[in-house]
C-alpha cells in the first residue's frame, strides 16, 4: 500500500458524552437519595434505565 491509499479514507469521530454523564449523575443521585447499599445500587444500574424508559415512552 502506498501513502495515497490512506489519504483518500476519512474518519469522522462524533462524541456524545453529555447525555451519558447526565444519566450517570442521575443514577448516583438516586443511589444517594434512596440511601441504597452497594448491591442495591449495582442492581439499580441495570433496573433504573428500564423504568426511565417506561416513564418516558409514549402512551
Amino acid at each position: 500500500m502506498s501513502s495515497n491509499d490512506f489519504r483518500n479514507n476519512s474518519v469522522r469521530i462524533t462524541q456524545h458524552g453529555g447525555l451519558g454523564l447526565a444519566w450517570f449523575a442521575g443514577w448516583l443521585f438516586a443511589i444517594g437519595y434512596l440511601h441504597l447499599g452497594f448491591w442495591q445500587g449495582l442492581l439499580g444500574l441495570f433496573v433504573w434505565p428500564y423504568f426511565i424508559g417506561q416513564a418516558l415512552a409514549p402512551g
